[in-house]
């Protein structure tokens, strides 16, 4: 197991990334554009696809929906992979080295971006009559991806305030500078003091204004997606962009807080 040294050297290292969060590149500098004009681009169909998932983000929070997976497959995964721990559920998880949660992530990362590649190429070919299946998929994606992220560092994504930290996570991989930083704000309390449930779902009060940066931003990577055949390359790079971007904020966010909770240990 690691020493205090090694997990400080691994905050330091996720504290990089967080100072890296700050450049916003194109698809940012369009998302900051008036929503106004996206309005008037975006065809009716597509607005209504994205304002259904908003809801749906909101379900998952609530219930999970038809979104929650089964963590005992993801548990199993991580037992063989980590055979020198005893593993018989989430919690026990949370017992194995960072280096293995991290080589874990890592394995995810690869194999969900190659998917979602596939996935934004395949659908980006009838332009926007094949967008309206894309959408709901890569919601879906995006929201496995985190949950096995989650069940990765120890943590079970059925409980309802980790389907919160997980929507944050959504939520950061999309805002801009003021609303990177305002996040990580939120989720480090969780590191100073024991958190309630219901102490979480109070920060996502009016949670449909929380998620307003990250429809405009889902907006525009899809807007591009909609010109038939183009629109292959433009739903490959989107969707592969999208979910790398995701997995790398999850597997450093929920990195972040294991570490914590190993570093309380060590006291």
């Amino acid at each position: 197991m690691e020493n205090k040294a090694q997990l400080q050297q691994y905050l330091q290292d996720i504290g990089k990334w967080e100072k890296d969060q700050q450049g916003l590149w194109f698809w940012e500098k369009l998302g900051r554009l008036p929503f106004v004009l996206l309005d008037k681009l975006t065809p009716s169909f597509m607005q209504k696809k994205i304002a259904l998932l908003m809801d749906e983000l909101g379900s998952y929070i609530q219930s999970g929906g038809k979104y929650l997976i089964n963590e005992q497959a993801m548990v199993a995964k991580v037992r063989h992979y980590s055979s020198h721990w005893e593993i018989h559920d989430v919690q026990d998880i949370g017992q194995i080295s960072v280096q293995y949660m991290i080589e874990l992530s890592e394995q995810l990362q690869q194999e969900r971006v190659k998917f979602a590649t596939l996935q934004g190429a395949s659908t980006g070919v009838g332009g926007i009559f094949t967008l309206a299946i894309d959408i709901p998929l890569i919601l879906g994606t995006a929201l496995k991806t985190l949950q096995e992220i989650a069940i990765i560092h120890g943590y079970n994504p059925n409980d309802k305030m980790e389907r919160i930290f997980i929507i944050k996570c959504l939520q950061f991989a999309s805002s801009d500078i003021v609303g990177k930083q305002a996040i990580l704000q939120d989720i480090s309390s969780m590191h100073d003091s024991e958190h309630t449930s219901d102490t979480m779902i109070a920060q996502l009060q009016g949670w449909q204004e929380v998620f307003s940066t990250y429809r405009d931003q889902f907006g525009w990577k899809k807007l591009f997606q909609m010109i038939p055949i183009v629109g292959i390359v433009f739903g490959a790079y989107a969707n592969k962009g999208m979910i790398q971007d995701i997995a790398e904020t999850g597997s450093m966010l929920y990195r972040k807080r294991r570490i914590y909770e190993k570093l309380k240990e060590t006291e």
